[in-house]
């Protein structure tokens, strides 16, 4: 069994993260390459700013907080990051929750759904390659990039996605599992 987390990483009022994220949970149920999926709002986790007094590597976890993190984090094999771009760069609030943890993030794949106006939040994205590359985690090329995503919103006040993002969405997805089925004897070794 393969087990995704979708992780909606803007905690601002009014934002349009959890519809981007109902849409691309939709898209990876229809999709089935996953058994189990777990939508992760990081604004309902709502981690303080970093206040384990250990470094992360040593997983001596003081707080229910980060041990509840952990758990969630170590039990998916696999990544989807819901992200939009705030100043050039990606969310305080999604860099907080991967600072959290260290093992956890290692050896499983990302995917990037970005957001935003003419640039789709692909500027975040790129940036955010740096951090999750350092964690030994795998960004995958394919990843869904969404411009000008406040006029996709339909009459339902939902994501209406167009073709092109559709079949981004379909090739994230099938390399995000094929690449976290590479990776599984590297995580049990871990």
């Amino acid at each position: 069994m393969a087990k995704l987390a979708i992780i909606v990483a803007s905690t601002r009022p009014g934002r349009i993260g959890p519809k981007v994220a109902e849409w691309i949970e939709s898209a990876a149920r229809e999709h089935a390459g996953f058994e189990e999926i777990d939508l992760v709002d990081l604004a309902e986790v709502n981690l303080p700013m970093m206040d384990e007094p250990h470094h992360p590597r040593l997983r001596d976890y003081v707080h229910e907080h980060t041990l509840d993190w952990s758990a969630r984090v170590d039990s998916a094999d696999a990544f989807i990051f819901v992200m939009p771009e705030y100043n050039y760069g990606f969310t305080a609030p999604l860099k907080n929750a991967i600072d959290y943890l260290h093992h956890e993030w290692t050896y499983k794949p990302v995917g990037l759904v970005s957001y935003g106006g003419v640039a789709a939040g692909t500027r975040a994205a790129q940036m955010i390659k740096a951090v999750v590359t350092t964690l030994k985690m795998m960004p995958v090329t394919e990843a869904v990039s969404i411009p000008f995503v406040h006029g996709m919103i339909n009459e339902d006040d939902q994501l209406a996605p167009n073709d092109v993002m559709v079949a981004a969405a379909k090739a994230m997805l099938d390399e995000l599992r094929r690449v976290s089925d590479a990776l599984r004897p590297l995580r049990t070794v871990n």
